[in-house]
């Protein structure tokens, strides 16, 4: 027997309540405030706000920031995970602890590592200032700095996946004479899908919302470097907190979105996996 079912009535009830308190508290209570203070000057003024020139601009670099971010990570995540899953190798553990590197180091810091790096007093400024190139304060760094907070991503919702289904059926169909390519398509990519699409899903929210990185390198330029998280900030130090609550909501939006995506993909993958189960037996 369980030991939830070996609990008595009251000790379940108290971790319930603690676990709903902390649900009201810290994720219900927050989201109801943002969309209530969006929503108190009426419908007309929360999408008034929402079309003002320099919002639309945030949202629009921060589609084109993801649009970017999310496959390029997408096929760095495939690669590594591919390559640490199935081969071994010389620098592997190396390897897997670069690939952490972005999430054990404060997104602040990470956009200093491009100001240093970009910057006009960077290591490689004075060369892109002889050349008329610009990275720091434009989209392009807001990009990189996206790429690298993000990248991790994609790799580390497929590492354990293709390490649990091990190498037996890429190995039967290269010996019976599948090439790399057909093995990857036929056999490891439909493996792998919802692991797939769940990294997908977590690089994308974190790629929209980033705040750190791209605030050390934007400069935040209204209508220019600003996307949607930097937006926020910047109508809320202006005192303008129903715009910035609006602009808010639009991110809480994306967060129940991205939730409820989530939530389907594991569903269609438990699923999956109860029926390959039993198909076994």
């Amino acid at each position: 027997m369980s030991l939830a079912r070996t609990e008595s009535p009251l000790i379940r009830r108290i971790l319930i309540g603690i676990a709903l308190f902390y649900l009201i508290l810290f994720i219900f209570m927050p989201l109801f405030i943002v969309f209530s203070t969006a929503l108190e000057k009426g419908v007309s003024y929360y999408f008034n706000s929402l079309k003002d020139p320099d919002t639309i601009a945030s949202i629009q670099l921060t589609l084109i920031t993801a649009l970017i971010a999310v496959p390029l990570n997408l096929v760095f995540g495939v690669a590594a995970s591919w390559a640490i899953a199935k081969f071994d190798f010389r620098g592997k553990n190396i390897l897997l602890t670069l690939i952490d590197v972005p999430l054990s180091v404060s997104p602040v810091i990470s956009g200093l590592i491009f100001v240093l790096l970009f910057g006009l007093q960077g290591i490689f400024g004075p060369w892109l200032r002889d050349h008329g190139w610009r990275i720091i304060f434009t989209p392009s760094a807001i990009i990189l700095a996206t790429i690298f907070v993000t990248f991790p991503m994609v790799a580390r919702e497929l590492i354990p996946v293709m390490k649990a289904q091990g190498n037996d059926e890429e190995e039967a169909a290269i010996t019976l004479g599948a090439n790399g390519w057909k093995t990857f398509w036929y056999i490891t990519l439909p493996n792998i899908k919802w692991g797939l699409l769940y990294g997908v899903i977590l690089c994308n929210a974190r790629a929209m919302g980033e705040f750190g990185a791209v605030s050390v390198v934007s400069g935040h330029i209204q209508g220019f470097t600003n996307t949607l998280p930097l937006q926020i900030e910047m109508l809320y130090n202006d005192y303008s907190f129903t715009a910035a609550f609006a602009a808010a909501s639009l991110l809480a939006f994306l967060a129940l979105f991205t939730l409820v995506i989530k939530s389907l993909v594991e569903y269609r993958f438990r699923a999956e996996l109860k029926a390959v189960r039993k198909g076994a037996h």
